[in-house]
């Protein structure tokens, strides 16, 4: 059974990072992942996909000025690949576009999977609104990373929900590693607040920002870590740089050891706009970090009950306060290892997903 996973791209983010931990997890002897992309270019995990069997494919990009080359791109495309009886899109309100091209051609599972509760006001927002009322006129399946996320684009219809599972054993709670990144990190003495994410709108850095800044009045010794890159990274390093505190904020880019740097945290901020449920949150909890989000992040997310939500109303020196209470390190291993027996673990979710592929065969 091959599954052709709809993306934007393959590069370390959320999403893309979720859909590795469940593809390195299943049963690869009954069921393959192919990747269908919209972005020209090799991602971070093209060369493993392609290492375990998988294969990749590179559609134009889901600009309008290319939408009819983006249909006849698909049309030829599902003309030349009939082994494609199952597709799963990824990309929220513009899975309608792969999920019509698919109807057309009689793909008869066409899943679209919510991973937002909102939407990026760019400049596609308008089309994306639009898509977002018919997705269900393209879809027959309909999958969540969350009950508000599957609220969100699937309205009262019935949805599958898939957790947002890691891999947890990279992310258990390590003094030894803690010690070691802090070390090469120079944050040997510091109290260190950690975020990683997107450096997107949607995150909300600007505000992360100020209640650095906020803190770094109260406490000279703070260090803010930014993990991700983004199209807002040069507007953030301006930001930081006017506020003088270039020196105690570290933008760390993509990493392949995200997994080390949570240990070098003492606490996880996170005040976005909208989230689904944030794969990052999930890492952070799994590495006995306690977890500040806004109130606009789902509250499904805490399943460690290690996690607190507070208003962006309340303003960056409330959230400051805040943050100054966290970051107990004689609870920290505890708290990482309590968490091993929830569906967030890949060790018990893939599973889920392998079942429910199967069903979706049988209806073939």
């Amino acid at each position: 059974m091959r599954i052709l996973q709809v993306v934007n791209d393959m590069h370390r983010a959320g999403l893309e990072t979720m859909l590795m931990n469940y593809y390195r997890n299943i049963d690869r002897n009954e069921i393959q992942f192919d990747f269908l992309t919209h972005r020209p270019y090799k991602s971070d995990y093209d060369d493993e996909i392609i290492s375990m069997g998988g294969k990749m494919y590179y559609a134009p990009r889901l600009y309008p000025q290319n939408y009819l080359k983006y249909f006849k791109w698909m049309k030829d495309f599902f003309e030349a690949h009939t082994e494609y009886q199952i597709i799963h899109s990824h990309i929220d309100s513009m899975s309608y576009l792969p999920l019509l091209a698919a109807k057309k051609a009689k793909i008869p599972v066409r899943i679209a999977h919510s991973h937002n509760t909102s939407i990026d006001k760019d400049l596609k927002y308008p089309l994306k609104q639009l898509f977002r009322t018919q997705i269900t006129n393209v879809a027959n399946e309909y999958c969540a990373c969350g009950k508000e996320a599957g609220r969100f684009l699937f309205g009262n219809s019935n949805f599958m929900i898939i957790p947002n599972a890691i891999e947890t054993e990279k992310f258990v709670y390590q003094e030894e590693i803690r010690n070691t990144i802090r070390e090469r990190l120079n944050l040997s003495d510091n109290f260190v607040v950690g975020h990683v994410g997107r450096l997107a709108y949607q995150k909300n850095h600007d505000f992360l920002i100020e209640i650095f800044a906020e803190l770094y009045k109260m406490n000279p010794n703070v260090r803010l870590l930014l993990v991700g890159t983004g199209e807002k990274e040069k507007e953030l390093r301006l930001k930081v740089e006017k506020k003088g505190l270039q020196e105690v904020v570290l933008f760390l880019g993509n990493r392949n050891d995200v997994n080390e740097i949570y240990q070098a945290m003492d606490v996880f901020v996170m005040p976005s706009f909208f989230e689904g449920i944030p794969v990052t949150g999930i890492e952070a909890q799994f590495s006995g970090l306690t977890c500040l989000f806004s109130d606009q992040v789902p509250k499904e997310v805490d399943f460690s009950g290690n996690c607190k939500f507070i208003p962006l109303s309340e303003g960056a020196k409330k959230w400051a306060e805040q943050v100054m209470e966290e970051g107990n390190l004689e609870e920290r291993l505890q708290k990482s290892q309590m968490v091993n027996g929830s569906n967030y673990n890949i060790q018990n979710a893939h599973t889920i997903l392998e079942e429910y592929y199967r069903k979706l065969k049988e209806k073939i």
